[in-house]
């Protein structure tokens, strides 16, 4: 058990608490009102165009990791094949895909589901996933979504009708055996409690598939995720040049994790069983 403080946020302790798949924590306790721990202007700072330096730093480095996701998708999936964004957030990442494939999004938060519609031309928004026909879609994405998901068992069995046979579910999420969060540990930003309400290792997440009659077919590394973690988490810790410490140890902790795999964040390519 570990405590961590809401670094971004309000300041709160949380525990984070292993679960019965080994490798896979979980924050405590869950708020009632989580809602509240989303309100804030950070979370869609970069839905706006400032044009600053450092904005413009920011959409760099996120075509750059846009880019690396579309072209995942390019080589396990065919022209046109239909995907589903859960989680889709502002719509970048569909918007960087939707010329490709036939897209469709998913957004609970009404503000980042307002920036979306507004910069998607093709892509289908729902907001009940219902509409969407059983067996129909080729891939389902969750980019850093699936931490922020109390009812994981749940929707994981809806994604698993939703998909074809040999359709495929992309997950990406921060890994807490990784260089970084053992540097960091209850400093990590990629705690973010009380909002990720999970938190998984490479062995968890595996576990918790094979539960689930899913089946890992291949991990991949988000390189830029070490860098803004540990700047993040240098900041955290109120140290002078964070932003410097931080991209020396996300170096770090990628060329560490370029012998061992537990890299910062991790993309795994899920298939049914």
């Amino acid at each position: 058990m570990m405590k961590i403080k809401d670094h971004f946020l309000t300041g709160e302790n949380f525990e984070l608490r292993e679960t019965e798949t080994a490798g896979v924590l979980k924050t405590h306790p869950i708020p009632e009102n989580m809602a509240a721990y989303y309100e804030s202007k950070a979370y869609i700072s970069h839905h706006q165009d400032s044009g600053s330096i450092k904005e413009k730093l920011y959409k760099f480095l996120q075509s750059f990791n846009l880019n690396y996701k579309r072209n995942i998708l390019a080589k396990e999936l065919h022209l046109n094949a239909k995907v589903l964004d859960y989680g889709c957030g502002a719509g970048e990442f569909l918007k960087f895909v939707e010329q490709d494939f036939q897209t469709f999004g998913y957004e609970p938060n009404k503000s980042a589901r307002e920036f979306a519609s507004k910069k998607l031309t093709k892509t289908q928004l729902i907001s009940n996933l219902n509409t969407i026909q059983d067996a129909s879609l080729d891939a389902i994405t969750l980019w850093h979504v699936f931490e922020h998901i109390e009812n994981q068992q749940d929707i994981l069995k809806i994604f698993y009708n939703k998909l074809k046979t040999n359709g495929l579910l992309i997950i990406a999420v921060p890994n807490h055996t990784s260089d970084d969060a053992m540097r960091y540990r209850e400093f990590w930003a990629a705690y973010d409690v009380p909002r990720h309400v999970f938190h998984f290792s490479k062995t968890g997440m595996e576990k918790l598939m094979n539960k689930q009659n899913w089946q890992i077919k291949k991990i991949k590394p988000l390189l830029l995720d070490s860098f803004y973690i540990s700047m993040l988490s240098e900041k955290y810790r109120k140290s002078p040049l964070f932003w410097l410490k931080g991209f020396i140890y996300g170096a770090v902790s990628n060329f560490k994790a370029s012998k061992t795999g537990e890299f910062s964040s991790l993309i795994y390519i899920i298939g049914k069983k």
